[in-house]
């Protein structure tokens, strides 16, 4: 067909749009890929089979509509997440883009406000701005983390309908305490999210938000398939809540949203969660490596409790990633001054990276 294309200026795009950037992680057919945060250890073959055993069985009747309420998921969910929660506590949605999309759309849109404190995963003012709401950002204090006191005094004063708090937080990987979650629940008037969607990477004898639920019918707990679970590419995310959350995203979500193949191919993954946790351990060994390396290279390696490091002391950011980029390494310019962030990797793409880094010359 042919014809001019108009230019996206030329469409009777919503005002609010307008000028706005798209999510836009570079995507480069490098050797060593560790710029989004992806778990880059395949699913054990143990675990692929039962995976494409289920899958072929959802097909016998994927001329069918699947499980709206995709029953056996969410149960699957609760007993793996455990604390007692059941299944009319779980929430689940195509990534957990879409699970915190979905709570925007039931309580933020035209007229109200999203909070989070900044720099923190680039998602939410997309998320915030494409439901139609204000994003509102607060501040973090040194080395990114959050004083409990603070932030319940700047949600106090921002009285926004919706707070997230990245624990661990992305892009800088800094924890967040039980403490700061509480004070800022008691602050707000509104839903607070805490998205653990790197929980799984934390020390094993830290709490998570999980334990806060009873009694805050206000509080949700995000997590994702795609870090922990190597489950990127199949787009899994889920929370628990209160069952009225539940039934607060029924009105918001598109009918039949998880497809029965997605389904099936989740709750085979959750069956095998022991075995899929296991390189849970590798990664933070490769990610302790890269701390450790780094800081021995002249550069600052922030305190992180997830599956990546974010480094400072970077004198020119863009050009170490491109210099990394020419020797077939890709990691990310989060925006951050003199900053650049970098996924733990297998063993080998872990030593890939540091040997580039090296060779690009240490911090001054």
């Amino acid at each position: 067909m042919g014809g001019v294309s108009a230019r996206l200026d030329d469409l009777p795009l919503r005002a609010d749009l307008r000028g706005q950037q798209p999510y836009g992680a570079p995507q480069a057919p490098l050797p060593v890929a560790l710029n989004v945060n992806e778990n880059t250890h395949p699913v054990p073959q143990e675990v692929a089979d039962d995976i494409l055993d289920s899958i072929a069985l959802a097909l016998r009747d994927v001329n069918r509509y699947p499980d709206r309420e995709f029953t056996a998921l969410r149960e699957g969910f609760a007993t793996y997440l455990g604390h007692g929660l059941t299944r009319d506590q779980i929430w689940a949605a195509n990534g957990s883009n879409e699970v915190l999309q979905h709570l925007l759309q039931a309580f933020a849109g035209p007229g109200r406000t999203a909070f989070g404190f900044g720099p923190t995963y680039s998602m939410y003012p997309l998320l915030t701005r494409g439901t139609g709401a204000e994003w509102v950002v607060g501040t973090r204090g040194a080395d990114y983390a959050i004083d409990a006191e603070d932030a319940a005094s700047q949600v106090a004063d921002a009285a926004p309908d919706v707070v997230f708090l990245c624990s661990p937080n992305n892009p800088t990987g800094t924890p967040v305490g039980l403490d700061v979650i509480e004070a800022v629940y008691e602050a707000s008037r509104g839903i607070v999210i805490v998205d653990e969607a790197y929980f799984e990477f934390a020390p094993r004898e830290e709490r998570s938000a999980l334990t806060l639920l009873p009694g805050r019918e206000r509080l949700v707990v995000s997590r994702t398939m795609s870090k922990a679970f190597a489950f990127a590419g199949a787009r899994v995310g889920y929370l628990a809540a209160d069952p009225a959350v539940i039934d607060a995203l029924r009105l918001v979500r598109l009918p039949y949203h998880l497809s029965a193949l997605t389904q099936a191919a989740a709750s085979a993954a959750l069956r095998h969660a022991p075995v899929m946790l296991r390189m849970v351990e590798e990664i933070v060994a490769q990610r302790d490596r890269i701390s450790a390396t780094v800081e021995a290279l002249g550069y600052t390696a922030h305190e992180s409790w997830t599956n990546f490091v974010l480094f400072g002391g970077v004198d020119q950011p863009a050009a170490t990633w491109r210099a990394l980029y020419d020797r077939g390494v890709l990691i990310r310019d989060v925006g951050i001054p003199h900053h650049l962030r970098v996924t733990a990797g297998t063993e080998e793409e872990t030593t890939a990276f540091l040997d580039a880094l090296a060779s690009v010359g240490s911090a001054a």
